[in-house]
């Protein structure tokens, strides 16, 4: 791992207009990712209103993309650039949008080339969701920097 615990995840130059943690994106939600002892990464979250689905409640396809970014985050802190080929969400209850969240993350293992993950989102000690998912690396373009 590149990061002592408790120190900050910088996610890799290709993120910078990430919807959720792009420092250059003016639309970003700043998701800062923190790693912790056991390799795992968490990020606190205040919702905004203007996330919500449902009067009150946080739209399901923002839980999904919390969970997915902490997700890429544990990778990141392994210097590992990787794209979801699965993501599986079990909603356990609404989120109301008043929450303070608590997004986590952590590497499970990796399986013929497959980086398997965990997440939940929580507040106050109750978990709203909780993630696995699968990763695959990613192969890096040069078609972009070719046509430049």
């Amino acid at each position: 791992m590149t990061t002592e615990a408790g120190e900050p995840v910088k996610p890799p130059f290709s993120h910078r207009f990430c919807f959720l943690c792009g420092d250059e994106n003016p639309s970003s939600l700043k998701l800062k990712f923190k790693s912790e002892q056991d390799g795992s990464v968490q990020a606190e979250f205040n919702i905004a209103p203007t996330l919500q689905g449902y009067e009150g409640i946080l739209h399901g396809g923002v839980i999904c993309s919390l969970l997915d970014c902490a997700m890429t985050h544990c990778l990141f802190l392994r210097n590992i650039s990787a794209f979801t080929a699965e993501l599986k969400v079990r909603f356990l209850s609404p989120v109301p949008i008043s929450s303070r969240l608590l997004i986590k993350a952590c590497l499970k293992d990796i399986v013929h080339g497959i980086y398997r993950l965990s997440g939940e989102i929580s507040s106050e000690g109750r978990t709203f969701a909780r993630a696995e998912s699968k990763f695959r690396e990613t192969v890096p373009d040069t078609s972009a920097r070719k046509m430049k």
